[in-house]
């Protein structure tokens, strides 16, 4: 309750970059594998948005230009505190990267060929993969209730992985087919979910 409490008061600045530059640190290997440390952070932590706003954010992310964890910074941040939010949340998520790059830039031409450099870049890839592994098997479990449901997420991933066709018209697709449900739903008398 008291992060409901401190989530209806206005969030200051420094919060923002603070939070978001903490999920650019400390998470590795893009947006999918971000989503549990967003989930943290923005829903449970400090409540500043709901689970099921973080996951519509997410799936806008995936759909506009740029990176979806940039992208969802940039929603969380515009939604707590107008576009100054924005700005900042997406400066403080961007930030930790920024410097990493740099530092990397300038020490590139030794650093890919140092053996223990190479092995830990390894084992981040492997806890990256179950980050995200995680990340699906709970989205699954949440958020798929009837068989539409499971045969678009079956669809999706045969399209995606075996097909090699875009998220983003993977995206688009589903949404005209929860549309389409829906109209058909709204036809029958019922509420369309």
């Amino acid at each position: 309750m008291e992060s409901i409490n401190r989530a209806e008061g206005k969030v200051p600045l420094w919060k923002l970059f603070t939070a978001f530059m903490r999920i650019g640190a400390f998470t590795f290997g893009g947006g999918y594998a971000m989503l549990p440390m967003l989930e943290t952070e923005c829903v449970e932590k400090t409540g500043w948005i709901t689970k099921e706003e973080l996951l519509d954010y997410f799936a806008i992310g995936q759909c506009t230009p740029g990176v979806i964890a940039v992208n969802t910074a940039t929603f969380v941040g515009k939604k707590k505190r107008g576009v100054l939010g924005a700005f900042v949340a997406t400066a403080g998520v961007v930030f930790p990267s920024f410097v990493i790059i740099c530092l990397i830039a300038a020490l590139l031409q030794n650093f890919a060929e140092i053996k223990p450099v190479q092995y830990a870049l390894r084992g981040i890839r492997v806890a990256v993969g179950v980050l995200i592994i995680n990340t699906v098997v709970k989205l699954i479990r949440e958020k798929l209730k009837d068989w539409l449901g499971y045969v678009l997420c079956a669809l999706a991933f045969a399209l995606v992985a075996f097909l090699d066709v875009s998220p983003v018209f993977v995206v688009i697709g589903a949404a005209l087919v929860g549309v389409v449900r829906f109209l058909i739903a709204g036809r029958k008398g019922g509420n369309g979910v």
